[in-house]
């Protein structure tokens, strides 16, 4: 069995399954992340997403720990650089996270400069292959702290009224541009954004010819989340922008664990780290009656149709034109297996009618 291929750009191809290191370094050790990678490696998985923040929950005693691990799981397999497909994100503006550059103000030329030279650094690596912003540089100010300004994580409503500060695009599209000229980045993509700002991107880039264009956006896709479908996917089709789906299996609730008799393994990562993880929590919001009216609808058409969920979920995000690749974590084997298996299910008509249905219904509880 082999994971198929995507060419994103004449000189780059990535696997349509692109494995995740955020767990690499809290809920996996060393040893168990290089097992996991030789595993996504050997059955053709060639693409790597990290940031410089993992892993997660952010901690200042594990940060950079992700890129760290698979930096020297490259090195000691003496894997081959061109054989595979790295990309990394730079930490927006945090009022939280201050061990990272004092908890950046904002993403300006210095920040994603220093970001990237630290990425390298931990990673030892001579360049970083695709390299995104990890979320907007469009942060309210409130009472002197940081907060997300662009409504994301759950979150749906924009309020104009608000005061925030923010980056020009231009400055950080000159430091991208600079980063890919020296040789350290080859492409670069945006993350958690909205059609506002990947247009913006492109409206600059388009204006100075040295500047690097957007490639992709790797923003949260699946059964529970179509919110891409609602405009941003339009600007990618036109723009030829990829879509890198993040969370296909919606943090896990897709699988069915957590609505269980018994709310699924005291491991898994919504039951292990409750209420220290809020930006997941406030999407995938378990309380919430419509996100397990919906994932209870979805595993009942697994199960008239013999399907696995992980393999429903999968499918269904894979089937998307504009998807390059699903991004996903795994802790354990047997996870990375079923996400594995995923790639040989085809969705008939049928199934997706029956999706569809359920959607129109209870579209987006987890935006």
């Amino acid at each position: 069995m082999s994971v198929p291929l995507v060419q994103l750009a004449p000189d780059l191809t990535v696997s349509k399954l692109c494995l995740g290191t955020m767990t690499f370094g809290e809920q996996n050790s060393a040893s168990q992340s290089f097992h996991l990678l030789d595993e996504a490696f050997d059955v053709g998985i060639n693409f790597f997403d990290s940031a410089e923040m993992y892993p997660v929950p952010q901690r200042v005693v594990t940060q950079g720990r992700s890129e760290e691990y698979f930096g020297r799981w490259v090195r000691e397999r003496k894997i081959p650089r061109e054989q595979i497909v790295f990309a990394s994100k730079v930490t927006g503006p945090s009022g939280q996270m201050t061990w990272i550059r004092g908890g950046p103000e904002c993403l300006d030329a210095r920040n994603i400069t220093e970001a990237i030279d630290n990425s390298l650094e931990r990673t030892q690596m001579d360049y970083i292959d695709l390299y995104q912003i990890h979320r907007p540089d469009r942060f309210l100010v409130n009472y002197g702290c940081f907060c997300r300004y662009v409504p994301m994580f759950g979150e749906t409503q924009y309020d104009p009224t608000k005061q925030y500060t923010s980056v020009g695009v231009e400055e950080q599209l000159d430091a991208l541009g600079k980063a890919v000229d020296a040789g350290k980045i080859r492409y670069i993509g945006l993350s958690n954004e909205t059609p506002y700002g990947v247009m913006t991107f492109l409206r600059v880039a388009e204006k100075v010819p040295q500047y690097p264009k957007i490639l992709t956006v790797q923003n949260s896709y699946n059964l529970l989340c179509r919110t891409f479908d609602s405009g941003l996917a339009e600007c990618c089709h036109h723009e030829r922008i990829w879509l890198l789906a993040y969370s296909p299996l919606a943090m896990g609730i897709l699988s069915g664990k957590y609505f269980s008799p018994d709310g699924g393994p005291a491991d898994a990562r919504l039951n292990l780290f409750k209420g220290k993880y809020s930006e997941g929590e406030s999407r995938y919001n378990l309380s919430n009656g419509m996100v397990k009216a919906a994932t209870m609808e979805y595993l009942d058409i697994a199960r008239r149709y013999d399907i696995h969920p992980v393999s429903l979920a999968f499918a269904f995000v894979l089937r998307h034109p504009l998807v390059a690749s699903a991004v996903f974590g795994a802790t354990k084997s047997r996870q990375l297996q079923e996400v594995i298996n995923a790639c040989q299910v085809e969705l008939t008509a049928e199934i997706v009618a029956d999706i569809n249905r359920i959607h129109a219904m209870c579209p987006s509880p987890c935006p």
